[in-house]
């Protein structure tokens, strides 16, 4: 199976002096997602929590909202010449009675780390009716002070980042500040995924409770994630896109960027953050 770091020759150069050393790697390769025998995606992925990720990816495609839903995940060998399990291609089998999307050329998405909702044939594809609407949850309620204690426990949790410094992380916070779980993955859109996937794996969907911190930016195709999994409040210490924030108002998601230290900006859904200690102007 792959490893989540590799192992390269690097030069060095400081302040002029030249050496020659290992260096650690964030691992990336490819993982093609089947749906029951039938190609659906392909997303560069750092390996592992290969499972999860598939799982999260049909939450958000709105394929999968429970365990009940799915009957198994697998590897799939035969993928090379030879025959052999690279371990880079799995197969979700759906239970009997989940109704599955058309699988076209037109309807397969490619995504990468980067590009996120590559190959969709238009908005309206993904605006998907979600299972949870997140207006018609009970209300969560978050303050300030504890959503800026949260970005320094992402990063103190985050394993592989300092061995690498090129992975992104995601992690489930409960409305006290409890860590509930937290993935690493070269992509965003794939730390999250597996957080969603592991979720439904355990029957804790909807996340009705929960608020989503994402260590980069928050794209439309991350609030996208967050409403499908029925998260209300969903925090990045970069800044969303004019997307994502027009989602985050249709839908009721609380959308929280530039969180850092004790500054951040409120995009949508300002009715679950505690503003009674903060003034207004």
């Amino acid at each position: 199976m792959g490893r989540v770091t590799e192992r390269r020759k690097v030069i060095r150069i400081r302040d002029g002096a030249v050496s020659s050393r290992p260096d650690t790697l964030v691992a990336e390769e490819p993982l093609e997602i089947r749906l029951d025998g039938k190609p659906l995606a392909i997303t560069m992925r750092t390996p592992g929590d290969d499972f999860a990720l598939a799982a999260g990816f049909l939450v958000s495609e709105g394929v999968l909202g429970s365990a009940s839903d799915l009957a198994n995940i697998v590897y799939c060998a035969g993928a090379t010449v030879d025959g052999s399990n690279t371990y880079n291609v799995v197969d979700v089998k759906t239970a009997p009675g989940v109704r599955l999307p058309d699988i076209t050329l037109e309807r397969n998405v490619y995504t990468t780390s980067s590009c996120g909702l590559c190959g969709k044939a238009s908005l309206d594809a993904v605006r998907t009716t979600a299972r949870w609407p997140i207006a018609d949850t009970p209300p969560v309620r978050v303050h300030p002070e504890l959503l800026a204690t949260l970005p320094d426990r992402l990063r103190a949790a985050q394993r592989v980042f300092d061995r690498t410094g090129g992975l992104h992380a995601a992690a489930l916070f409960t409305e006290d500040g409890a860590l509930l779980d937290i993935r690493e993955d070269v992509g965003r859109h794939n730390a999250v995924d597996k957080l969603v996937g592991r979720a439904l794996q355990d029957g804790r969907l909807p996340l009705s409770r929960a608020i989503l911190l994402v260590s980069g930016r928050a794209s439309f195709e991350l609030a996208q994630k967050a409403v499908m999994a029925g998260i209300p409040v969903l925090a990045a210490v970069s800044a969303p896109s004019s997307l994502a924030v027009d989602l985050a108002a249709e839908t009721g998601l609380t959308l929280v960027g530039f969180l850092r230290g004790s500054s951040m900006n409120v995009y949508a859904g300002e009715e679950r953050v505690v503003l009674e200690t903060a003034a207004r102007s």
